[in-house]
């Protein structure tokens, strides 16, 4: 298993990186892996678009299945508890530009992306609340685009506060993000599994975000956090994933979350049970999609954790809370 998965990527090309098919990685228990031989959980703009990620770049079965045995053991000793979402969850902006100013994100985009955060994860999307922090609402583009609303919309019971927000000015970190993770992330970090870190940077053309899972942080704390392209948080000039909803997908990743298509037909998909069943990503805002039509539900092409434009995400499922709860109890809550 990777030492630290890339959780949740999203890409279309990723220059310099070759050979990153997690289909193909297959590492004992408790072995590291590279940043080049693990890109588990790739959301892709269009999942056919690269022939890099056969299999869209997301976790293996067997990868996913790892996961959720860890998960399972860790909730052994909580059996008979009542598992509840933290009061909130305190994150830390680092923001990395470059020397002369590209990539700096303004402290009201930062606020604005922890409104999106809130907002998504309180169910106020599919559930015609007001616009947060006068962000665009996706609930009302994908009215528009004809989606239906999500009457499965779960208020997760997670909410975010931000704590500080860090600037670096390096155009070697700016423009070769990836290269320097391991150390950027380690000299960054801070707080210890209950604080959420993001960084943000220029990913280059294609890659929008990715995150690190829960499982991974006793062997790797340092390198606990979420990763966003700048120009994808609110108010950033990145077509069609603008809104901060790569923020919200990218933490549902670092919650525990897999993607809605996790596994396509076949069971146990995305281990939610409420999560109708995906053959594989959805791109753009597609209507009456049904990849697996033997199984109960259209597919959850507005759920967070698919691979669908900024203004055609509105929710998560009950499911899907439950488990990001028993993901942070297990995990993350000190």
């Amino acid at each position: 298993m990777c030492g630290f998965a890339l959780a949740g990527m999203v890409t279309v090309a990723v220059p310099g990186l070759v050979g990153t098919d997690s289909s193909r990685v297959h590492l004992a228990p408790g072995r590291s892996a590279s940043p080049e031989q693990c890109l588990a959980g790739a959301r892709v703009v269009d999942p056919e678009a690269n022939p890099q990620f056969s299999e869209g770049g997301h976790l293996t079965p067997q990868q996913a299945a790892l996961y959720d045995q860890q998960l399972q053991e860790a909730l052994v000793p909580l059996r008979g508890q009542k598992l509840e979402p933290p009061h909130t969850v305190p994150v830390v902006v680092h923001v990395i530009s470059a020397e002369d100013g590209r990539g700096e994100v303004s402290d009201e985009r930062v606020q604005k992306q922890i409104d999106v955060l809130n907002a998504a994860y309180s169910g106020e999307y599919a559930g015609g609340a007001d616009e947060p922090a006068d962000a665009a609402a996706p609930e009302d583009a994908a009215r528009a685009a004809g989606v239906a609303e999500a009457p499965e919309a779960a208020d997760t019971g997670f909410r975010f506060e931000l704590s500080e927000v860090t600037r670096t000015a390096n155009d070697e970190w700016f423009t070769r993000f990836s290269t320097h993770r391991d150390t950027i992330r380690s000299e960054l970090r801070q707080g210890d599994a209950e604080t959420l870190n993001i960084y943000t940077s220029d990913l280059g053309t294609g890659l929008l975000g990715y995150s690190t899972f829960p499982q991974d942080y006793e062997s790797a704390p340092e390198q606990d956090g979420v990763v966003l392209a700048h120009d994808t948080l609110p108010g950033g000039d990145r077509e069609r994933f603008n809104l901060g909803h790569t923020g919200t997908h990218e933490v549902g990743h670092w919650l525990g979350l897999f993607h809605t298509f996790q596994n396509g037909c076949s069971s146990p998909g995305d281990y939610v049970e409420d999560t109708p069943s995906e053959r594989e990503a959805a791109s753009g805002c597609p209507e009456g999609r049904d990849t697996c039509p033997e199984d109960p539900g259209e597919d959850p092409v507005t759920n967070f954790m698919n691979y669908s434009d900024d203004t055609c995400m509105t929710h998560f499922t009950e499911g899907q809370a439950t488990r990001m709860v028993e993901h942070w109890e297990a995990f993350r809550a000190a």
